[in-house]
């Protein structure tokens, strides 16, 4: 297993991980999931994500359950979770000082531990102040519940007027990111936070590097009875197969097999490996149904040599989907 720095920190985070989205309680029971993770521990993957929204709290459950069965060293570990969506009582919802101090109390309890080693807001909450943010998030980390506090899904110019706040106030700013991040997904890593990364020192944890199953290749002949999309719940998801920009995307993920084909590995392989060529990536959290997922994810870390710039330059060929960076006057 590789270990890459995170962000500008001295933690170091396996460069696969593994996340419980949708899988745990949904898709897989404890049984399951017990196996998935071992996998992934005996491969070297340090870094675990879970989110109080995943199965309303039993994801979080399901994890803790299992780690106290396997009697991991904690300080072996990264452990996660995301706050935002924690219930529905008006106080719930969104990052008031009052739901991260609540909600990270149910998560350390959920989870069977007294802290969390990164701690996330799951999505921008346009109706608390980013300060009341930063301040609740500092809070945390100086109770010793968390020691990293970051964002998912948040604007590049919220991200740093957190960072401004908590370096005027003599807070604890934010560190990591975690965004959506594919082949079909660039804007946010390959544009929006290009500039963060050396300005606030920003760490990456991707998450759906396989597009939700879809840089598979497994939907290349229609939709599987037994898939995650078809859970209820995840029509939105259903939606983005078979919509016509879903169906665009199939045809260039048949020909992207055929590009991993050529070099005699899989798809999901070459698909992985493509986000750990990232240099601005410091981990990619994957996920699965079943431990031989898992087993199949982690050779990613193998073929990563074998993506090299005429590869990469073929790949970009089908996708056609490069984020253009800003023009630069002074050249």
């Amino acid at each position: 297993m590789e270990y890459r720095y995170l962000g500008k920190s001295g933690l170091k985070v396996s460069a696969l991980s593994f996340g419980a989205w949708v899988t745990f309680h949904d898709q897989v029971g404890e049984d399951i999931a017990y196996g998935c993770m071992k996998e992934a521990y005996d491969a070297g993957v340090n870094f675990f994500d879970n989110a109080e929204a995943y199965a309303a709290g039993q994801a979080e459950v399901m994890m803790g359950n299992i780690i106290k069965k396997l009697g991991w060293k904690r300080s072996d570990l990264v452990l996660s979770t995301k706050l935002f969506w924690g219930g529905s009582g008006p106080n719930d919802t969104g990052l008031s000082r009052k739901h991260i101090f609540e909600g990270t109390n149910a998560a350390l309890k959920r989870l069977q531990t007294d802290y969390v080693d990164l701690i996330f807001c799951h999505r921008p909450d346009f109706h608390t102040p980013v300060e009341e943010t930063v301040r609740a998030m500092d809070h945390v980390i100086n109770q010793g519940k968390a020691l990293y506090w970051g964002t998912s899904e948040w604007p590049a110019d919220r991200i740093m007027e957190a960072y401004q706040v908590a370096r005027r106030e003599n807070l604890i700013p934010p560190l990591m990111e975690q965004p959506e991040y594919n082949m079909f997904r660039r804007d946010k890593i390959e544009k929006e936070y290009i500039r963060l990364y050396d300005t606030v020192g920003l760490g990456t944890t991707i998450w759906s590097p396989l597009a939700s199953g879809l840089l598979t290749g497994k939907y290349n002949d229609g939709v599987p009875d037994e898939t995650r999309i078809n859970l209820k719940g995840y029509e939105w998801l259903k939606n983005l197969f078979t919509s016509e920009e879903g169906k665009a995307k199939i045809n260039k993920v048949r020909n992207l097999k055929g590009i991993a084909d050529d070099l005699s590995i899989t798809l999901p392989e070459m698909s992985l490996a493509w986000c750990l060529k990232n240099p601005n990536v410091s981990t990619v959290i994957t996920g699965a149904s079943k431990p031989e997922q898992v087993i199949q994810n982690m050779k990613a870390l193998e073929v990563v040599d074998k993506l090299s710039d005429e590869v990469m330059d073929k790949i970009e060929e089908v996708l056609e989907n490069k984020p253009q960076q800003e023009y630069d006057f002074r050249g």
